[in-house]
């Protein structure tokens, strides 16, 4: 079997999972619907509560969750490829915190209940991590010419310390009802469950993602080392550039919504590379589909946990994730 086949084969796999978790979390929450309810309600012939419960509540924040998955999967791939880091991911890399230090600066002013507001918070938490990515990018810059892998992610890790005692500061300025959403935030919650926020959010899910599929053959060559890149024809400073202002994009984004959600973007690549191999015009789809999966899944378990409210999804991806990266660092250590 060649390696495109096994790819498809894969991917469509992790599809059908993806369509079973959804299933199960339209029938899962504090009210259960029962499949047939759900299907009843899906075709138009559900009560008035049920329609309310699928169409206002838990369908949008699933779509979401989908959204935010698969972006911040792709992302945390274009940073593994485009660094040669296997331990390069938005959070770690301290893009997140960047994104959350705006987005919180921008909700402890203005409310965030009105449309425009709402459509405003994706270029609010880009800019963040825009100029978050580029501290990083200019600190761990050599003189050379390249960036060391270790160095960007030390650089990351230290810079995402600071920007968290920032937040922390600025999260005691704040009144008791915008700590409470701040905090929750911040562990990671699916909070813009509603239609408004999926508009807000598709946009750049649907340019990004696709723009990163379209630049896989340029990953491949940054496999290679920025020389033997260059020696094909690749500009090296450019496109990295490019791929890094996608991934920035995509995680400035996700986080507006997702909030401070962390390791799908480590998760994800890593385990699309196991299945479908380093390859990246296989691995970025598969990193999109097994980001999504991650988080409807997470997020599923979130609502279901606890009988009375939730846990925020960031803590159910953190108990998978910091595991599997204490794994990673071992392996590299190694």
């Amino acid at each position: 079997m060649n390696r495109a086949k096994r790819a498809a084969i894969v991917m469509a796999v992790i599809g059908v999972l993806i369509l079973i978790a959804l299933i199960f979390s339209l029938n899962s929450g504090q009210v259960r619907l029962s499949p047939s309810d759900v299907w009843q309600t899906l075709i138009g012939r559900g009560t008035a509560g049920e329609a309310l419960i699928l169409f206002d509540f838990r369908l949008p924040r699933i779509v979401i969750s989908l959204l935010v998955g698969a972006g911040f999967a792709v992302s945390g791939c274009i940073l593994q490829g485009t660094t040669r880091n296997a331990l390069a991911e938005p959070g770690i890399l301290g893009i997140n915190a960047g994104a959350g230090l705006a987005v919180i600066l921008y909700i402890s002013f203005y409310p965030v209940q009105t449309v425009a507001p709402v459509y405003l918070l994706p270029a609010i938490a880009l800019i963040g991590a825009g100029l978050t990515a580029a501290a990083i990018y200019l600190l761990a810059y050599q003189k050379q010419g390249d960036v060391s892998p270790s160095r960007l992610l030390i650089v990351g890790i230290a810079v995402a310390a600071g920007i968290s005692a920032a937040m922390l500061v600025l999260t005691i300025r704040l009144d008791p009802a915008q700590y409470q959403f701040v905090s929750i935030w911040l562990a990671g919650s699916i909070w813009g469950s509603n239609w408004k926020f999926v508009t807000a959010l598709l946009p750049w899910i649907v340019i990004l993602i696709p723009a990163a599929f379209m630049k896989a053959r340029v990953l491949n060559m940054f496999a290679l080392g920025d020389l033997q890149a260059t020696g094909l024809g690749t500009r090296v400073r450019k496109e990295r550039i490019g791929l890094l202002a996608m991934a920035v994009g995509l995680a400035g984004a996700c986080v507006a919504v997702g909030g401070g959600i962390a390791f799908v973007g480590l998760i994800g690549p890593h385990l699309a590379r196991r299945l479908v191999g380093p390859q990246h015009q296989h691995a970025l789809p598969a990193s999109a589909l097994i980001g999504a999966l991650l988080l409807i899944v997470a997020d599923t378990i979130a609502r279901i946990a606890l009988k009375s409210g939730e846990i925020p999804t960031g803590v159910v991806v953190a108990v998978i994730g910091a595991p599997y990266f204490l794994f990673l660092l071992a392996r590299a250590k190694n």
